[in-house]
């Protein structure tokens, strides 16, 4: 294949550009369209009200020309005037309030349904996505960047419709009154565009630019917020500062550069209208008084109404133009949340695929091999069978690919070959939520949501009666510590458990799976931060609980793992050793070596 040179890498780029700007454009439209019944009525609110705006210069003509000449005022007329210019401004005001009440409810409606429907697909979205881009990011498109579509809409809705529909009859409103100084107007306005074109086809480059260095910015405050304790402890507070000031000053950059781009519009318009303006003055002055005919071709009244007509047509365009810009930042935004929206969701359940209530617990990997990165194996030709009700415990160096199998028995990711079966049913033939249901996991990574105690070890079961929480609780060992916090298990808790120790946290990770007692444990280090004599306890309560449920354990202290049925010790992806605890001290391998060398340091 031919390469290209790079003249056509940048027109075929550009051609891509305009092509994905065209797309998001249309995707905004079909936003909208439920909403066009709402649009229909703020359309013909801003007609009443254009019009009725524009009879106003018709009527101070008039009350001009009543009042033209010394001693020549009627002030019965100019008092009827006045009263149908009162009546208009009313009207246009209870217009203009009901239309953009209208486009508020459909601006944030349009908002609403669209950050309803990011969320939604973030749950959706497989965990591979999830693990290569960055929560601050994805928080970024969420909240910040529907927000820029929100302010881009609303302007949208409450100028755009007013602005065109205001150049449109004050076009025909002046070309009643003198056609040919309509021609002249008319003729010039088409440089306001081409101007408002060239500026807002720059500032669309960096608003996107802006939009990317506004996620990256929003990703680092998120991180190091989230962390602040690692941070300080190692006093990396300098470094992190400065890689802030770095990316701030990317988008501040960006930022300057768009809004200088964008600020130059509105005054190269206005510019140019004022000198139209000008113009039309001057030439209807000359045709009060001077005409190639003989006689005046204007009255004083006309032409005060023909100039009025002339601002409130430049007017729209000064308008029209600043929304332009703002519409450049918001397509933008709203390219970035529907890039998220087309990330491919977790493949849909198989139609054939099955409901299991409540498992066995008999879980088959048959030749299952997985790579995160195709030209990178992790686990390669791995084969196991459990059978109900036996505990397995997996041990081994980190990267060895622990954790990955226990993404692989979830199915948060698919096995790349072989297959995973439960009670002899490929878990790719099982709905994703029955299969997850028969799960329940403890992880070294506690989660905990805003809300109550209650609420927190109810998650898995919201259905749980008050005794069965606080029976969950005991057998955790954390009812002691929730009877000691101020409103016992209606005491609030902070995002991701912000006001309780690492290990109260995970104390109620283990109530909340407790309570749930499904027939499949996966215990990933989950008494890592929990002290000596609590993980005693806790490990008699997890004997309790996983009696007769088949039980995955993963630890690195091996000491919490002597009593179970089969202990598999991983290295490279690959099972090295297989059997129990006494079996693979006998063999004198790779195991006795991990179990000595923690011995050895304690």
């Amino acid at each position: 294949m031919k390469e290209q040179n790079p003249i056509e890498k940048k027109q075929t780029e550009e051609s891509r550009k305009k092509e994905r700007k065209k797309s998001t454009i249309h995707r905004i439209l079909l936003c909208i369209r439920p909403y066009l019944p709402m649009v229909i009525l703020s359309l013909a609110l801003a007609v009443i009200s254009v019009a009725l705006q524009l009879l106003v210069p018709i009527y101070i003509g008039d009350g001009v020309d009543v009042i033209v000449g010394k001693g020549q005022v009627d002030f019965p007329a100019l008092l009827r005037i006045l009263k149908k210019i009162i009546f208009c401004i009313c009207l246009t005001a209870a217009a203009q309030w009901i239309m953009n009440h209208v486009n508020n409810k459909i601006t944030y409606r349009i908002v609403r349904d669209l950050r309803v429907q990011t969320f939604h697909h973030i749950h959706d979205v497989p965990l591979s996505y999830l693990d290569a881009n960055s929560a601050g990011d994805l928080l970024s498109r969420v909240i910040t960047d529907v927000e820029q579509l929100s302010d881009g809409l609303l302007l949208g809705f409450t100028q755009l419709f007013t602005g065109v529909i205001t150049i449109i009859g004050t076009i025909i409103f002046m070309a009643s009154l003198q056609p040919l100084a309509t021609l002249i107007v008319v003729v010039f306005t088409p440089l306001s565009f081409l101007i408002a074109r060239f500026v807002s086809t720059h500032a669309f480059t960096y608003f996107k630019k802006q939009s990317a260095a506004r996620g990256d910015v929003t990703d680092l405050t998120n991180e190091m917020l989230g962390n602040l304790k690692v941070v300080q402890t190692f006093g990396h507070e300098q470094e992190s500062m400065e890689e802030f000031a770095k990316r701030n000053r990317e988008l501040s950059g960006y930022s300057l550069k768009a809004t200088f781009f964008s600020s130059l519009t509105n005054p190269s318009t206005r510019f140019l209208n004022a000198l139209i303006y000008d113009g039309v003055a001057l030439a209807g002055c000359l045709l009060c008084f001077l005409s190639p005919f003989g006689g005046a071709v204007m009255t004083i009244g006309e032409l005060t109404s023909f100039l009025s007509y002339v601002k409130q047509y430049s007017q729209p365009f000064n308008d029209i133009t600043g929304v332009l810009t703002e519409f450049q930042n918001s397509v933008a935004s709203a390219a970035r949340v529907f890039e998220l929206l087309d990330t491919a969701g977790e493949p849909a359940d198989d139609s054939d695929a099955v409901v299991i209530p409540h498992a066995r617990g008999e879980v088959t990997l048959d030749h299952v091999a997985f790579s995160y990165v195709p030209d990178k194996p992790l686990i390669e030709n791995l084969n196991i069978r459990v059978q109900p009700g036996k505990r397995i415990a997996i041990v081994g160096p980190t990267g060895c690919g622990k954790t990955t199998l226990i993404n692989l028995l979830m199915r948060f990711y698919d096995v790349n070959s072989g297959s995973i079966s439960v009670d002899g049913t490929d878990i790719r033939h099982i709905k994703r939520m029955s299969l997850r249901d028969n799960y329940g996991m403890v992880l070294q990574d506690t989660w905990l949501k805003a809300g109550t105690v209650r609420e927190n070890i109810s998650y898995g079961r919201p259905d749980a009666t008050d005794e069965e929480i606080i029976a969950a609780a005991k057998k955790a060992y954390a009812h002691s510590f929730i009877m000691r916090m101020p409103k016992g298990y209606d005491t609030e808790i902070e995002e991701n458990g912000g006001n309780l120790s690492a290990g109260q946290k995970q104390l109620l990770c283990i109530a909340r799976v407790m309570l749930h007692l499904p027939p499949i444990l996966i215990l990933d280090e989950a008494t890592s931060s929990i002290d000596t004599l609590t993980e005693i306890r806790i490990q008699k309560a997890f004997d309790d609980m996983m009696k007769g449920r088949t039980s995955f354990v993963v630890a690195h202290r091996l000491s919490t793992i002597r009593e179970a049925d089969e202990i598999l010790v991983m290295r490279d992806g690959h099972i090295i050793e297989q059997g129990n605890h006494e079996e693979l001290l006998r063999k004198n391998g790779f195991y006795k070596k991990l179990y000595t060398a923690q011995f050895e340091r304690s």
